[in-house]
């Protein structure tokens, strides 16, 4: 083993000794590497298929222009976006959490420019690799036998659930 050494602020390491403590590491050096192995398997998540992910973060919403950068790109990537939470936290902080699906370059895209925004803290992105397919099908309704959807349903405006002999419904399972 390599060994380093680090400056680090007095806050930061305060914030590290609790943490440590609550976690029951015996070494300052244990809990960074755990850190350092978690940060780089973020990092290193695979580039190819599909994935659900959560993406949180904390802004301070007073900074110029912030809330507006942050919602043009979700806008740009509205694909991905299944539902989005927005807590107000304080008088100047609020809390975000995007639940998203798509390609994992995708989704990578948008939680990097969301989290490096200027005002933005404890920005992170969980992610689950997962399969998605849109798939038609009939079902039962009750009856004694399975049929196709001919009759109205009130489904709103979703184009997907138009056409008057099937339902199509996005599947996701996560891998």
């Amino acid at each position: 083993m390599e060994r380093v050494s680090i400056t680090i602020d007095s806050d930061l390491l305060e914030r590290l000794e609790k943490y440590m403590a609550g976690r029951g590491y015996a070494s300052r050096s244990e809990a960074l590497r755990d850190m350092v192995r978690g940060a780089l398997m973020a990092e290193e998540a695979p580039a190819e298929g599909a994935c659900l992910a959560a993406l949180t973060y904390v802004y301070d919403h007073h900074k110029r222009q912030l809330s507006n950068k942050l919602t043009e790109a979700h806008h740009d990537h509205h694909g991905l976006s299944i539902a989005t939470m927005h807590v107000h936290l304080d008088h100047d902080s609020c809390l975000e959490v995007s639940i998203l699906r798509g390609p994992v370059k995708e989704v990578k895209a948008l939680a990097d420019r969301v989290v490096t925004q200027s005002g933005v803290r404890h920005g992170h992105v969980h992610m689950v690799p997962a399969e998605i397919s849109l798939e038609a099908h009939s079902h039962p309704h009750g009856h004694d036998h399975p049929h196709g959807h001919d009759h109205p349903h009130s489904h709103g405006s979703n184009p997907r659930h138009s056409h008057p002999d099937f339902h199509l419904h996005e599947h996701i399972k996560a891998r």
